[in-house]
């Protein structure tokens, strides 16, 4: 197993992509969908602890008059402090204010999770990078509508793009 990973919470946040029962509910792989959202609780937990930042990020379709059932975050999932980013597109940076928030925060170190691995959180990743955020990915706290297109993106895409993790070797440093 890889060495632990020691994170300044004072420039780190945690940033959960569509954690929503109707996306949480879908088939996805290499783990169940209720599966990462007990990963992801358990990071925002332990972030929310050091007094790091956590952002839930959710998708809204655009040009609907409603929402479909379960479009809210997970039951539970948001805490107070948190910051809750509505997206209308597959990345979470796009029209949202989301880089802003993290630039007040003094934030350089993105840690993800959520589903769809191979789209909303591979997509705000790509865009994070661009923006010159450092990256970490938690592996655990992902999946997506096919093994082979998390493993696509854990393996061949997010090492290039910042570090790979499990949720047990993700640590924020005391201050």
């Amino acid at each position: 197993m890889a060495a632990p990973l020691s994170l300044d919470p004072t420039q780190t946040a945690l940033v959960l992509i569509d954690l929503m029962d109707r996306i949480i509910g879908l088939p996805v792989e290499p783990r169940e969908g209720s599966d990462v959202l007990l990963v992801a609780e358990t990071l925002a937990t332990r972030f929310r602890s050091a007094g790091a930042s956590v952002v839930l990020v959710r998708v809204e379709r655009p040009g609907v008059p409603e929402q479909p059932p379960g479009s809210g975050l997970a039951a539970g999932l948001q805490q107070a402090g948190d910051i809750e980013i509505v997206k209308r597109t597959i990345g979470g940076f796009a029209g949202t204010g989301l880089d802003e928030r993290l630039r007040e925060l003094g934030v350089s170190t993105i840690v993800f999770g959520g589903i769809a691995t191979n789209l909303g959180v591979e997509s705000t990743a790509r865009a994070a990078s661009d923006l010159g955020y450092d990256l970490v990915f938690v592996e655990d706290a992902m999946a997506a509508l096919t093994a082979a297109e998390h493993d696509a993106s854990i393996r061949l895409n997010f090492p290039r793009l910042g570090t790979v993790a499990t949720v047990d070797q993700v640590h924020l440093a005391a201050q």
